[in-house]
């Protein structure tokens, strides 16, 4: 008997390697994560102009409420745990932001896509083999770094050291807190319920300890 295709089992373990191949349920789920984020991104993009009056006291303050878009991709790719699936979930989520209409228009793809990317690079950089805490914030503040150059470059070109500095490292933060513990909080929450039961996610939450 063969083994299935892209997965193979550890001789010292016994235990099987996740599969890499994107299944229906993946592609399903997923895209229904994007798209509900997506939602969230239009009410965020309300929400953020009176919230970053709060702070600006200090310029480049403001991006401490950037990782209210920069959740989907880490989100989507703790679910499914395939390549690819942080920047699928990130630009699905600003693709509808920008269907229902922003102030940025068709820029908002660009940044979905470079968010997403940012996601998907560090998860990529464990071999998509680390989905604990620690991994889950690094990509959040993957997705905060790709927030802060793609706004500093489309946005705020010529910006000072100081803005440069600020904006950056709140954007990494918000992207650690809002897009990297949350949504590791989130994922958790739905496996408990047995949402995610068809998935790796909601089986290594409901395996004892």
């Amino acid at each position: 008997m063969t083994a299935a295709p892209f997965i193979t089992t550890s001789s010292s373990t016994g235990r099987k390697r996740p599969s890499f191949r994107w299944r229906v349920v993946d592609i399903v789920v997923a895209s229904v994560i994007g798209v509900a984020s997506g939602l969230v991104f239009v009410a965020w993009n309300i929400a953020h102009e009176p919230l970053s009056n709060l702070v600006a006291f200090l310029p480049g303050l403001s991006a401490l409420f950037g990782g209210g878009w920069l959740f989907a991709g880490v989100l989507t790719a703790l679910v499914v745990r395939k390549p690819g699936a942080a920047i699928y979930g990130e630009f699905l989520a600003a693709t509808v932001s920008a269907l229902v209409g922003n102030q940025w228009g068709a820029l908002t793809l660009v940044s979905g896509l470079v968010q997403g990317l940012g996601a998907e690079l560090v998860f990529a950089a464990f071999l998509y083999t680390n989905w604990r805490l620690s991994g889950t914030v690094l990509a959040g503040m993957g997705a905060g770094l790709a927030m802060a150059i793609t706004d500093l470059t489309l946005w705020y070109p010529g910006a000072g050291i100081l803005f440069i500095t600020v904006y950056s490292i709140s954007a990494i933060v918000s992207g650690a807190v809002i897009a990297g513990l949350l949504s590791w909080l989130a994922m958790r929450g739905l496996a408990r319920t047995g949402a995610l039961s068809r998935f790796a996610a909601g089986r290594d939450v409901a395996a004892p300890r």
